[in-house]
C-alpha cells in the first residue's frame, strides 16, 4: 500500500468534510510538493467508499483502492511514451460511458499531467464537461499551469504539500466555534484566548484557522452562490482577526 496523507491533517479533513456533505468535486487538480499519488488514492477512495467518515479506509472499496486493484479507479499513465497516445485518450473517452463495475462512481487518475498535450486536454475538457454524473477525474500536476486555462476553470484546485501538519488543539477548538455559525461561541473562544495566551500564540492559531478555512473552500463541487459567500465571509473574518491580532 502507498503511504497515506497524515490523519487529521488539513488535507484529510478537507476531503472528509466535502465527502460527508456530498460536495466532492467531480474534477480536481491535485498539486503541491507532497506525494500526489498517495493524495490521489485517498481522494479516489473518498469517491467510492461505502462506509462512514469517507474514506473510511476499511470497507472493501477503500481497501481495493489502497491496494491499487479497484476496477473503478483507473490510472491514466503511459510509462513507455513521453505523451499519452491518441489511442489511449480515445479509449478513455469511450470507457467513461461504461458504467462502474462495483462502486457508485468511476474515478480516472491522470498521474502526470505533463503527458497531456493540447489535443488530449481538449478531448478531456469535453469529457469533464459532458461526461456522465458517475465519472470523476483527478489531475495530478506539479504545477497547475501544465493544464490549459479552459481545463483549470472546470476543476477544483486542491493543494497537498505532504508535510501538512494536524491542527493544534487550540485551532481545532476555534474551528468548531466558527463552524457553529453563532457569534457567542466565537466571542467566548477569542476572549478566553486573549486572557490566557501570548499575542504571538493567538496570532499563530488565527492564521492556522484562516488557512484551514481557505483549504476547506477548495473542495466545494458546485456550492450555491450563498454558500460561497458565507464561506468567503468566514475566511475573511478569520483573516481579519489575524490581522487585528498583529496590530494589538
Amino acid at each position: 500500500m502507498v503511504q497515506l496523507p497524515q490523519e487529521n491533517s488539513i488535507f484529510t479533513r478537507t476531503v472528509r468534510r466535502a465527502a460527508g456533505e456530498d460536495r466532492l468535486s467531480h474534477a480536481v487538480i491535485l498539486t503541491g510538493r507532497g506525494d500526489l499519488t498517495a493524495a490521489a488514492r485517498f481522494l479516489a477512495a473518498a469517491h467510492v467508499c461505502e462506509g462512514t467518515d469517507r474514506p473510511c479506509l476499511r470497507c472493501r472499496h477503500c481497501r481495493k483502492v489502497l491496494e491499487g486493484i479497484h476496477p473503478d479507479v483507473i490510472p491514466v499513465l503511459d510509462t513507455e511514451h513521453k505523451e499519452l497516445t491518441v489511442e489511449a485518450v480515445r479509449a478513455l473517452r469511450k470507457d467513461v460511458y461504461i458504467r462502474p463495475n462495483e462502486a457508485r462512481r468511476k474515478v480516472y487518475v491522470i498521474s502526470d499531467c505533463r503527458q497531456l498535450n493540447q489535443r488530449d486536454q481538449d478531448v478531456l475538457l469535453k469529457v469533464v464537461e459532458e461526461g456522465p454524473p458517475y465519472a470523476a477525474f483527478i489531475f495530478c500536476a506539479d504545477a497547475p499551469a501544465a493544464l490549459l486555462e479552459t481545463v483549470r476553470s472546470r476543476c477544483t484546485l486542491l493543494k497537498y504539500n505532504g508535510e501538512d501538519a494536524p491542527l493544534s488543539d487550540g485551532t481545532a477548538e476555534l474551528c468548531r466555534a466558527f463552524a457553529s455559525g453563532r457569534l457567542l461561541p466565537v466571542t467566548t473562544a477569542l476572549l478566553s484566548r486573549e486572557q490566557s495566551l501570548k499575542r504571538e500564540t493567538l496570532q499563530a492559531q488565527l492564521e492556522e484557522l484562516w488557512r484551514a478555512a481557505a483549504e476547506a473552500l477548495l473542495c466545494g463541487g458546485s456550492p450555491s452562490a450563498g454558500g460561497q459567500a458565507d464561506g468567503a465571509a468566514a475566511a475573511g473574518t478569520v483573516r481579519g482577526q489575524s490581522a487585528l491580532c498583529r496590530t494589538m
